[in-house]
């Protein structure tokens, strides 16, 4: 009795494919696949669980394994730095700042380090000023140097680390061919300075 019921399904099930389009059959097969990708991620989904469940006891263990024990080290919380006044910053800024009447010897050592790097240094061209919004005295310095365009880098770099209230503001190449292995630059850097008399005392 159970095969005929059976059959019949089957028959009317087979009845019902013929007769359904090619569009119908084609959802029909979205669908299947659609649940059969949903049940897939369902145990995906729980095997992950499982794994996540799994670390996190053996987490716990380790921990409660580490702090047992008769002489257990507990970690003192550490208070954050309270941060800087502006008043100190504003007095590290300054602190920092060059003597105006030295400008001529940080040329000297700009130089001085340009021949260390190989270059080839022409007299360049100085412009002292003062800036009005921060007080401070500024000295600018445009160098024309010829050399390797590595030599130029390692030059400009030495400079801002030997002068650290120098800033670098502009470097321009320029290459007369494409063979030749030097090249022609100009280094524009400004001193930042102070015009007292002591290092470091706000103008």
């Amino acid at each position: 009795m159970k095969n005929i019921g059976f059959a019949g399904l089957a028959l009317r099930l087979r009845l019902l494919l013929l007769r359904a389009g090619p569009f119908t059959l084609a959802a029909i097969a979205l669908l299947v696949l659609a649940a059969a990708l949903w049940a897939t991620l369902l145990v995906w989904l729980v095997d992950q669980e499982k794994t996540l469940e799994t670390l996190r006891a053996r987490s716990a263990q380790m921990t409660s394994t580490s702090t047992s024990g008769p002489a257990q080290s507990r970690a003192v919380p550490v208070a954050p730095a309270a941060p800087a006044a502006p008043a100190d910053n504003l007095d590290a800024f300054y602190a920092t700042l060059g003597q105006r009447r030295y400008a001529e010897q940080q040329v000297k050592t700009l130089f001085g380090l340009a021949a260390k790097s190989g270059l080839v240094l022409s007299q360049g061209e100085y412009k002292s000023g003062f800036d009005r919004n921060a007080r401070v005295h500024t000295y600018q310095v445009n160098l024309p140097v010829k050399g390797s365009y590595a030599a130029i880098w390692q030059f400009a770099m030495a400079a801002l680390r030997a002068i650290p209230f120098a800033a670098l503001d502009d470097i321009s190449f320029r290459r007369d061919s494409i063979g030749d292995p030097a090249v022609e630059a100009r280094v524009r850097m400004t001193f930042y300075l102070n015009d007292a008399g002591a290092a470091g005392s706000t103008p």
